[in-house]
């Protein structure tokens, strides 16, 4: 077996004995050696060896042994995943190969520079890149947040004690605390009492992004101007934010009753509340390091008379960030306007940040810029003021219930016998009208009422705390107007991506006539303001057709939207809803986006990445910086080398 091979069997072993100790200890050793015996036999059984009968042994066990039988074993699973994803990245030596994931972006800089790709360009592309984490919330998703972090401080002592110089005291301390926490974990009810709540399921993905993402990003970032520089001799600019990302967790209502206005009200606030706590740990941080007196006359002028000019710039941009936190917290409470001293721009945090950097390069202390100053610059450019940006998702059936509501009130018929050239008539008139729609004493039944009071929140929110507004089982063009009507209704005056989600096998098909013909209605490209953007559904397509014939159809459909397109001289945004399994689409996201059609990424790639795929993805911060390392790279490639079009032979036997 290889070394690697040998450390991981040492680590679940030993997180398996320290496992047993706890069991012993609250029932005994009896009781260990029978979940010993019960092992001892699934292993004789598997392997066919004559041994003690398995189910001999399970029979034998009295009604208070099962549950705890069940989770011992559950448990130890449990840590041995833990021991297994740690192997990802456990520390290597020197001599020994780096894993793919970073090596994935400088190889494939020597590739692109190899086969004629101009540094200028490349440099160019790697700070245009535009890839975006849809995280999303997902019932299989079961484990309770206390256990992951628990999970995650195991994961911490295994890489504490993956050093061959520890003495043996170090080595000591490093088990006992091992032994705590598997204890912790033990004596921890697994399920859930109660079932969490949209905004608790908006917490947890918050959680995500500040013990591991807010690390993860600017060590990728970092790792990944070393790259840009090692081939092309070029730096990334620091305005480049190649991954972002947002989030349905608070703003994914299809389905889902429990995700209100209110809901979605709430968890903006509560984004922007720990936003503004993360960086102010950061720019404390920061002002107990900048204490240099040398700055250049520009941020002199910023920072008033004293002797430390950084701690002062950074003194004022904390306050306001202190102004933003408490005001946060207190609108959760009651509705109120923000004072002046909020933060409400993002260039508003950027600015004192740039400047202090600015000035310590100018003054000959760029090794001081370079530190955790840039990685906090990187952080405002990627997470914003908003950590992230809030997708609002709804059926397209609740939107024609709506409608004809408001049709039917106004007398003018019911929207939803209309057939599809009358919508039309009707929604882009509404449309081009400076009227609103409804008098202001309409009152609406409860389901209109809410989707109403949805569009409101969304035209009262900032725009950039919000991503696109998805129309799930959409069909028609039909959908997307009527959206945008709503929103238009409800006041919103700024551009607001409206995008339908084509899930079932004949939508697919049918994905690119209502793209085109959406693209020619009179007024909606001025309405546009930026890429289409269509999202591809995974999970129900290969629900209707089987996982292969669903992935020639989406395959088929985005091919017919960048024809289109291209055609209509209109940027493409394809959001692909990928789930975590290989029937919802999941799989390596590498190999995936580099088998989408050619012209189809272009720079740009969206996804959703799922429930408990969030945590084994994203739930470590040298994990996560992997799997955005791969993202990273496999855009890149897909943009600058897209695969070839598949063989017409090929084509007849798939749609065969």
């Amino acid at each position: 077996m290889t070394d690697i091979d040998a450390r991981l069997r040492d680590d679940v072993h030993l997180l398996g004995e320290l496992l047993g100790n706890t069991i012993r200890d609250q029932y005994g050793e009896a009781f260990l050696a029978k979940i010993e015996r019960i092992r001892q036999g699934a292993k004789d059984d598997r392997r066919g060896t004559t041994g003690e009968e398995l189910s001999a042994i399970l029979d034998a066990l009295g009604d208070d042994e099962v549950l705890p039988v069940a989770r011992a074993f559950n448990q130890f699973l449990n840590l041995a995943n833990i021991a297994e994803q740690y192997q990802l990245i456990h520390r290597r030596e020197e001599g020994q190969p780096q894993p793919f994931e970073s090596l994935v972006l400088p190889t494939l800089l020597t590739r692109l520079l190899d086969e004629g790709h101009d540094p200028d360009t490349l440099a160019r592309q790697i700070g245009r890149l535009d890839i975006e984490l849809v995280l999303t919330a997902h019932p299989t998703e079961v484990t309770r947040r206390t256990l992951i972090q628990k999970y995650d401080a195991i994961a911490e002592q295994l890489a504490a004690q993956d050093h061959r110089d520890l003495t043996q005291a170090e080595k000591s301390r490093i088990e006992q605390r091992l032994q705590r926490l598997i204890a912790e974990a033990w004596h921890t009810e697994e399920i859930r009492r109660t079932r969490p709540t949209p905004v608790d399921e908006a917490k947890w993905g918050f959680a995500v992004i500040e013990h591991s993402l807010w690390q993860a990003v600017p060590h990728m970032l970092r790792n990944a101007d070393q790259a840009l520089h090692a081939a092309t001799g070029l730096h990334l600019p620091l305005e480049a934010a190649p991954v972002r990302f947002a989030s349905w967790m608070g703003g994914d209502r299809d389905g889902n009753p429990n995700v209100t206005a209110s809901v979605t009200r709430e968890v903006l606030l509560l984004a922007r509340w720990m936003a503004a706590d993360l960086y102010l740990r950061d720019i404390d941080k920061l002002a107990a390091d900048l204490s240099m007196q040398q700055a250049t006359a520009e941020l002199l002028s910023v920072a008033g008379d004293g002797a430390e000019p950084y701690r002062a710039v950074l003194k004022q941009l904390r306050e306001r960030l202190r102004a933003t936190r408490n005001w946060a917290h207190n609108a959760l409470s009651s509705a109120q306007p923000a004072p002046d001293g909020v933060l409400q721009d993002n260039r508003d945090l950027l600015a004192p940040l740039q400047l202090c950097y600015q000035s310590l390069h100018a003054c000959g202390m760029g090794v001081i810029a370079d530190g955790p100053l840039l990685d906090c610059l990187r952080r405002a450019v990627t997470f914003g003021l908003f950590l992230v940006r809030l997708d609002v998702r709804q059926d397209a059936a609740r939107h024609a219930s709506a409608m004809t509501e408001i049709t039917d009130y106004l007398g003018l018929g019911r929207y939803e016998d209309w057939d599809e050239d009358a919508r039309l008539t009707f929604l882009n008139r509404e449309l081009a009208n400076r009227r609103p729609l409804l008098p202001g004493y309409f009152k609406p039944g409860a389901d209109t009422a809410e989707v109403l009071a949805t569009c409101r929140e969304v035209a009262a929110a900032p725009q950039a705390s919000l991503g696109s507004y998805v129309i799930s089982m959409a069909g028609a063009a039909s959908d997307v107007l009527a959206v945008q009507l709503l929103l238009k209704e409800a006041g919103l005056e700024r551009p607001m991506r409206v995008v339908p989600l084509f899930e079932t096998l004949a939508d697919l098909d049918n994905a690119g006539p209502v793209i085109e013909r959406l693209l020619l209605l009179p007024g909606y490209r001025a309405r546009l303001h930026g890429p289409q953007e269509v999202m591809i559904g995974y999970s129900d397509s290969a629900k209707d057709a089987g996982t292969t014939a669903a992935a020639w159809a989406q395959y088929r459909a985005q091919e017919k939207l960048v024809n289109i397109c291209r055609e209509q001289e209109v940027e493409l945004l394809l959001f692909h809803g990928r789930g975590g399994t290989v029937g919802r689409g999941g799989g390596p996201a590498h190999a995936a986006i580099l088998s989408q059609p050619p012209g189809s990424v272009a720079g740009r790639f969206r996804t959703t990445e799922q429930g408990e795929m969030i945590r084994f993805k994203f739930g470590l911060p040298d994990i996560a910086e992997q799997n955005l390392n791969l993202y990273l790279a496999a855009v890149l490639e897909a943009t600058l080398l897209p695969p070839p079009l598949p063989e017409p032979g090929w084509r007849v036997l798939m749609d065969e």
